[in-house]
This record gives structure tokens, C-alpha cells and sequence, in this order.
């Protein structure tokens, strides 16, 4: 490897603009003594072929090599970057959210602006603006913002890891603080949390109805429902909380707070939801009800847990634009939605919902619960905890406390002249019991199961102690889901499907159905509407298993699961992986997550 001079490297000629190599960078390493020679050569032969622009820093802090000068620890992404700043005599900026002027920030330039050129605003006075970057030798972008800004650009160097975050994060805080004032929330304080910061440090005992908490936490929930969340995670770590964000079924750290603020929070969180502030050492149920930016009333359920530095709260957000989704909203496609409503329209007999938590089986049977709910009929659900009120079902809700299990709500809703049963899960024998005797009574029964696929559910209930001739009288169909992401319509962007890889794990996906692999398929970009993940919003794949005369053959005390299954594609059910293709062939999603979710 080349030895570079001990001086920084002078930047290229105006207007010959460069991005690093991961080359330089580790020349530079080697000369200044922070990487053995061995270990840089290795990294560069280990990327010599590889693709995608990565930035070196990125590239080398994974690598996770030691540094060569004592305490020889690991070089990561933020120590790279401050040797490299020093080595390039650019100052180095450290990127705290709690203390960035995000409003100032965000004004300076458009976020298209930001990732085209691989820049991130980080601070902006009258006469100044502090623009952070990772590559040092791409400069065009400062003229070009001190003629539009008409102000001198103060230059910085960064960690790409974070500029990459941040110029997704920095402008969704921004733009969910403009329309939280849009609908009337106080938002005084938002767009820098630094006196929230100092208060911590201090010492000073936060109160939960401090007007920064409370301001703090009314933002905390239009930030999540503006990112379209459906879980809010705050945790306690040793020294700071963190806030994260489950959205599309991914968790993103979205925020860091000082710890005590995270205590004031969480107790403001448990009085709204009228649970025990003074009790931390126990777990807590509530709920909560608020309202959306647009006014819409939307409920939260929450649940905290002792854990070894303190109450963790986890806020569900129930999405009341559920009761509102048909099939099609769900991904069934038409065959699917003909084969479900052929089995929802049956008078009487089981069906069940199964996948695993998360999969969306309670939000299919809300949907089909809604099309079956007519004047006509009188519709009754037993549910724990109840997650979507609708006027048009009679809920009730399990309490173990007073012995009102599933089997036993199920056992009163017989009494109540019930056309439609829902319970929420099959958990034992005795529910499982009741089920049946409902079912066999007239009474059409929807519940839910986990299990991997389709035919398992049926090895599960004989597994229960469900008699096999019961189960061949009352069973009509089991439908298995997943939920797949589906990629953002604002930045995929559309690459051949040729290569031999492409190929064989599209083989692997459709076994054993035989199917032709699509000429042109979609890949994840990422872009400021979708968080810069490539993916937005997530769509259902099904599998529908209609009990056939056929497959009631093979409904025995101990059957086969694998000539069930043989038999259930005979009879026309198509698997789950199958139905993940079919999207991918649509343009809907990739095969990377059909792999991700859906079982072999």
C-alpha cells in the first residue's frame, strides 16, 4: 500500500469535485499509525468488489478493526471521523438532536436539497450557516448555497451514518412540529430540547405536570401518529431514555432524552391513563384517548414494565382507519377475497385466523366482523383486551380476575341468541370446547391461532384434545397471514430480474408450485416520505385452506401434516411464499421480505 504524506491532503482543484476512497482513507490510517498495515490491506482486498457507494468511514468502522495506538480500542464511526477532520484540518461536528435549532435547520435548504448532495444543515444564524458533511472534497454545493442564502457557509465534518439518519429525522421532527401547531398544540420549546437537557443535568426534580413534560409528551404522540407508528417504546437506560418508533413493523430509535425527563414523562403517561404512578415495581395496563392533528379521536393502550433502570412504557396506537379498510386494503386479492367471503358466508362451523403476534389477524377479523355485522344479525365478540370498539358488535372483555375466561364468556354469549361469535384466541381445551359446541349449535365461530401455516392449525386443536370427528364436523377453513412491507411508490425504482441469484431464490420461493420469474422487478431506494427505509406502509399475504371432502378424509387422530399439505394445494390452496411472489411480480414489495416473514 502506498505510504501518503504526513501533511492533510490538499482538496482537488476548483471544481473537480471527488468523493473518498476507502484507499485514501486507509493510506492515511497506516501513515499516521492508527491501523496495521495487514489489517488495511485485508479491508481493501475484502471491498474490492464491492457495490453501492458506501461511505469508507462506514465501511471501515464496521470492520470493527483495533486501533494500533494504546488503548488499541475499537475504531468507530465517530472516532474515524474526528481523526479524519483533524487529519483534513475541517472542524468536526458531534450531530445532538437535543441541541439543534431543527426550525432554523430545516429553513436553510429543502431535504431533496440535503440528500442529493449528501449534506445535513446543522445550524443557522443571520449571518452564518453550519452545514455538515462527510466528504470533504465535494464543495460545489457551498457556492452554490452562499449565492442563494446570501450568507457565508460555515463547512463541518460529520459521521455519515448520522448526516445519512438525520436528513430523514431532522425534517419529519420539523414538518410534525409545524402541523402540531397547525392543529392547535403547543409546541413552544419543541424545536430545541436543550432546556429540557440542562433541567436533567441539573439534577432538578421534574414534575409530571410540568408544562415542559406535558408540551413534551402531546408532541411525543403527533410525532408517532404523523409517522404513521403503531407502537411508542419509551426505555430506561443507565443513563438517558431512549424513544423508539415501531413503524411498518420495524422499531427506529427516533430520540434520546435525559433520564429524569423520561421519569416525568412516564408518570404523566400513567396519569392519563388512570394506572398507580406510585407503584413502579409491578406491571400496569390503561389506555388513553386522544386526538390526531385532524381532530380524529384515537386510543392508546399501555403497558409498563420494572426493568433494571426503571418503568419501561410501551404505547399501542390503534389506527381507527382499520374499521374503515375493505379487503382489497389488506392485499386479499379477488380470488382471495371470493374463497373468504364464501367461508364467512357459511351459517355455521369454525374458522380461524392464524400467524403469529403482529401478523394482522386481529385486523382481518375486524374487517370481517364489519361486512358480516348487518341489522340482520346480532354479532358477539369475547377479546382480550378489547382493541377496536364498534358500535355495531356486542364486545365483552376477558377478566381472570372474576373467572370471566374465553371459555366461559363464550359459554354466556350462547345465552345472549348470538348469529356471529368472535373469540380472540383459542388458548385451551375448554375454549376450544366451547367453540366447537357453538359451532355445532348453528352458530358461525371466528377465533384466532398461532401457528406457522395453514395445515398446522389443524394438528394444533388434535394437539389441544380436540376429538378429530368434531374437528371434521365443525372446522370450515383456516387462513394463515403475514405482513409484508410495501415498497415506497415515491422512490422504488424499477431493475431487471436477471441474474442467476435473482433466479434461484425465486425458485426457492415458489417450490413446488412451478411459476416464470417476472422480466422487471422493483427495489428499495429510500427517500424522506418512507424514513429513508425504501419501504412504506405493509399489505397482507394469505393462505386459504378450505376443508374439502377430500382433506376431511385425512382429519384422523394423528395425521399427516405433510399429506395434509399435499393435499390442501391439490384442493387449491396456495402457500404463503407464493402469495408473497405474486406481489413481487405486481411491484408491491421484494422477494427479500416474503423470505423475511413468511415460513418455508
Amino acid at each position: 500500500m502506498a505510504t501518503a504524506p504526513s501533511a492533510a491532503q490538499p482538496a482537488p482543484a476548483a471544481g473537480v469535485d471527488r468523493k473518498l476512497t476507502l484507499k485514501e482513507v486507509l493510506e492515511w490510517l497506516v501513515h499516521d499509525g492508527r491501523v496495521a498495515r495487514e489489517d488495511a490491506a485485508r479491508l481493501l482486498n475484502d471491498h474490492a468488489r464491492a457495490r453501492g457507494g458506501r461511505h469508507p468511514v462506514t465501511l471501515i468502522a464496521e470492520a470493527r478493526l483495533r486501533s494500533a495506538v494504546p488503548p488499541n480500542a475499537p475504531l468507530n464511526a465517530e472516532a474515524l471521523t474526528a481523526w479524519l477532520s483533524a487529519r483534513l484540518q475541517i472542524p468536526f461536528f458531534h450531530i445532538d438532536p437535543l441541541k439543534i435549532d431543527l426550525r432554523a435547520a430545516t429553513d436553510v435548504m429543502s431535504s431533496e436539497y440535503a440528500q442529493r448532495r449528501g449534506i445535513l444543515p446543522v445550524g443557522a444564524t443571520g449571518k452564518e450557516v453550519t452545514i455538515a458533511t462527510c466528504e470533504p472534497f465535494m464543495r460545489a454545493w457551498e457556492k452554490e448555497l452562499e449565492e442563494m442564502l446570501r450568507v457565508s457557509v460555515k463547512r463541518v465534518i460529520a459521521n455519515p451514518a448520522d448526516i445519512e439518519r438525520y436528513q430523514g429525522e431532522f425534517y419529519n421532527l420539523a414538518r410534525s412540529v409545524k402541523r402540531a401547531e397547525k392543529a392547535g398544540v403547543q409546541t413552544s420549546g419543541l424545536s430545541n430540547f436543550e432546556q429540557l437537557v440542562e433541567l436533567g443535568r441539573a439534577g432538578r426534580q421534574l414534575d409530571a405536570n410540568d408544562h415542559h413534560i406535558v408540551h413534551l409528551v402531546d408532541w411525543l404522540w403527533q410525532y408517532a401518529f404523523d409517522q404513521r407508528a403503531s407502537d411508542i417504546h419509551l426505555e430506561p437506560r443507565r443513563d438517558a431514555g431512549v424513544i423508539r418508533f415501531r413503524i411498518d413493523g420495524v422499531l427506529h430509535e427516533v430520540y434520546q432524552i435525559p433520564y429524569p425527563v423520561l421519569v416525568a414523562m412516564t408518570s404523566r403517561i400513567k396519569i392519563l391513563g388512570r394506572m398507580d404512578v406510585v407503584e413502579k415495581r409491578r406491571p400496569q395496563d390503561g389506555r388513553i384517548k386522544t386526538r390526531m392533528p385532524d381532530g380524529e379521536e384515537i386510543e392508546l393502550r399501555l403497558s409498563t414494565l420494572p426493568t433494571a433502570h426503571g418503568e419501561k412504557v410501551v404505547m399501542r396506537i390503534f389506527d381507527p382507519e382499520v374499521l374503515m379498510r375493505d379487503f382489497a386494503d389488506l392485499g386479499f386479492t379477488k380470488e382471495e377475497q371470493e374463497s373468504w367471503r364464501h367461508l364467512t358466508g357459511q351459517s355455521g362451523g369454525i374458522l380461524l385466523v392464524t400467524g403469529p403476534t403482529g401478523s394482522g389477524k386481529t385486523t382481518t377479523l375486524y374487517t370481517t366482523l364489519k361486512q358480516l355485522a348487518t341489522p340482520e344479525v346480532n354479532v358477539c365478540t369475547i377479546e382480550d383486551p378489547i382493541e377496536m370498539v364498534d358500535p355495531r358488535l356486542n364486545q365483552m372483555q376477558v377478566n381472570p380476575d372474576i373467572e370471566l375466561t374465553f371459555s366461559a364468556g363464550v359459554r354466556a354469549l350462547m345465552r345472549q341468541d348470538p348469529d356471529i361469535i368472535m373469540v380472540g384466541e383459542v388458548r385451551d381445551i375448554e375454549t376450544a370446547d366451547m367453540a366447537i359446541q357453538a359451532a355445532l349449535t348453528g352458530h358461525l365461530v371466528l377465533s384466532t391461532l398461532h401457528t406457522n401455516d395453514a395445515p398446522s392449525a389443524i394438528t394444533r386443536l388434535l394437539d389441544l384434545g380436540v376429538p378429530a370427528y368434531l374437528l371434521n364436523a365443525t372446522l370450515l377453513g383456516v387462513m394463515a397471514q403475514r405482513l409484508v412491507r410495501t415498497l415506497c411508490p415515491h422512490c422504488k425504482q424499477k431493475v431487471a430480474f436477471q441474474r442467476e441469484d435473482d433466479h434461484a431464490t425465486w425458485n426457492a420461493v415458489c417450490a413446488p408450485f412451478k411459476s416464470n420469474p417476472p422480466a422487471e422487478v422493483y427495489r428499495p431506494v429510500g427517500c424522506l416520505e418512507c424514513r429513508n427505509t425504501g419501504y412504506l406502509g405493509r399489505v397482507g399475504i394469505y393462505e386459504i385452506l378450505t376443508l374439502t371432502i377430500d382433506l376431511k378424509r385425512l382429519l384422523v387422530a394423528e395425521p399427516d401434516l405433510v399429506k395434509l399439505t399435499e393435499a390442501a394445494y391439490r384442493a387449491g390452496m396456495r402457500p404463503l411464499r407464493v402469495a408473497g411472489a405474486v406481489k413481487v411480480a405486481q411491484g408491491v414489495t421484494t422477494l427479500e421480505e416474503v423470505l423475511k416473514v413468511a415460513p418455508v
